[in-house]
């Protein structure tokens, strides 16, 4: 690999971006964060997040834009799963020298097994097992709000307001959980029914801490979502090890608040991450820069 070469892992989540600029020896330069960078709900305002954090890469670095042409890019995106978003986003006239396009699930499986056999849940504002074994990609899940997701920062907040609105109703009784996000609406159901028409995943995310919190509280509704939730976990976990993998690790946002709720036949299978979806694109990066230099 050319010494003048700069590499760059992103990891463009659902809710965040983050950056980070490196030597060819690994040594870290300058990191970045940026908003959301999910391709599936807006191509050019997510690469505009990814130029941001790059941005932010740089001026740490005491590098110029002019800098970006020596750069081996790999922007790991949530959305580019989808054949179209990834396909969109690969004819995007990109600023770096070279550029792979991966998801952000792949990046994260790379990084948390340090590029060897393994298998992740991500447990985030989406969620999505993914696994990497002799060679081959697998995929469960994660195909997107409303449809798929089960699990996730979304769908917690999405089932909570279900729930206020069976309590509004006299279908179930409140709890403190449904309490207090009746509260954010002013007790009115019908400013609940309108921010959901346009509310997105991460709009939905942000109503996960409180089903978190409740729960270690004993709240009963906090506490049948948490269950529900980390079952849908449970079913990736079986599916993935049914695939071949052996080492499965939870990463992403509510991945620490999951493990208490989820089954001993997948805490069996569980394995401390690694590295994160940043380590994982940034050995993406590597590997690409050193097949180019070959």
């Amino acid at each position: 690999m050319n010494t003048d070469t700069l590499l760059l892992g992103v990891d463009g989540g659902g809710t965040h971006c983050r950056a980070r600029l490196s030597a060819p020896s690994g040594t870290i330069l300058g990191e970045g964060s940026a908003g959301s960078a999910n391709i599936r709900f807006g191509l050019r305002e997510a690469l505009r997040e990814v130029l941001s954090a790059t941005r932010q890469c740089l001026g740490q670095a005491g590098r110029s834009p002019d800098d970006l042409r020596r750069v081996t890019a790999c922007l790991a995106l949530a959305g580019a799963s989808e054949p179209t978003n990834l396909a969109w986003a690969r004819r995007e006239e990109h600023p770096f020298a070279h550029t792979i396009i991966t998801t952000d699930a792949h990046a994260a499986c790379v990084g948390a097994h340090r590029g060897q056999d393994g298998a992740i849940i991500v447990v985030g504002t989406g969620t999505i097992g993914w696994a990497e074994l002799m060679g081959r990609h697998f995929r469960v899940g994660g195909w997107g709000p409303p449809v798929s997701d089960e699990g996730s920062g979304a769908w917690l907040g999405c089932e909570a307001l279900r729930r206020v609105l069976w309590a509004h109703d006299g279908r179930v009784q409140w709890t403190g959980l449904l309490s207090k996000l009746f509260d954010r609406f002013q007790h009115d159901p019908h400013a609940i029914v309108r921010w959901t028409l346009n509310a997105s995943p991460r709009d939905f995310g942000t109503l996960a801490p409180l089903v978190v919190e409740y729960a270690k509280r004993g709240d009963p509704a906090g506490i049948e979502l948490m269950q529900l939730a980390a079952g849908h976990i449970d079913a990736l976990a079986a599916r993935l090890v049914a695939l071949g993998a052996r080492r499965l690790a939870l990463v992403g946002g509510l991945a620490p608040h999951m493990e208490q709720w989820i089954s001993q036949s997948t805490r069996t299978h569980l394995v401390q991450p690694a590295g994160d979806a940043l380590d994982g694109a940034l050995q993406l990066a590597r590997a690409a820069a050193e097949a180019l230099a070959a």
